[in-house]
């Protein structure tokens, strides 16, 4: 078997070989890549964002799911779906609004409205698990 057709190798990425950049849409939101395709992940890319303190994202569709685990802060999350999409045990996202700190998760379907926007004065942040691929991002009309 070539080393090509052993898969992926295991890999450790220090926290501080991270890189952060700033996400064109989003004034105050900082993306950091932490797994994906380019280190031989074939199925999910694993991502930690950053929104700052005051910042906003505007509403916007993906054509990929989002798993979504807050890992520090409060912010709002809203997004636009109806009760029969909401997952059994799961809370209706019919245009709402909810606020989010740490330890919830969110599943964000495929081509859901969402937005964000942080009221506080501390940075909130969120680990995000999404298929690997392509992925378009659309700006919703307010």
């Amino acid at each position: 078997m070539s080393e090509s057709d052993a898969g992926p190798e295991p890999l450790v990425r220090r926290a501080d070989a991270v890189e952060y950049e700033t996400v064109d849409a989003a004034e105050g939101m900082h993306k950091g890549v932490l797994v994906d395709e380019a280190d031989g992940a074939p199925n999910l890319a694993l991502r930690r964002f950053v929104l700052d303190p005051g910042a906003s994202v505007p509403r916007h569709t993906n054509e990929i799911e989002h798993e979504q685990y807050v890992l520090a802060g409060e912010y709002v999350v809203g997004m636009s779906g109806s009760s029969e999409t909401a997952p059994e045990g799961g809370e209706a996202a019919g245009g709402e609004e909810h606020v989010v700190r740490e330890g919830d998760s969110l599943l964000i379907p495929a081509g859901t409205v969402h937005w964000y926007r942080n009221e506080g004065d501390t940075e909130g942040a969120f680990i995000c698990a999404v298929p690997t691929g392509d992925d378009s991002i659309e700006l919703a009309e307010e």
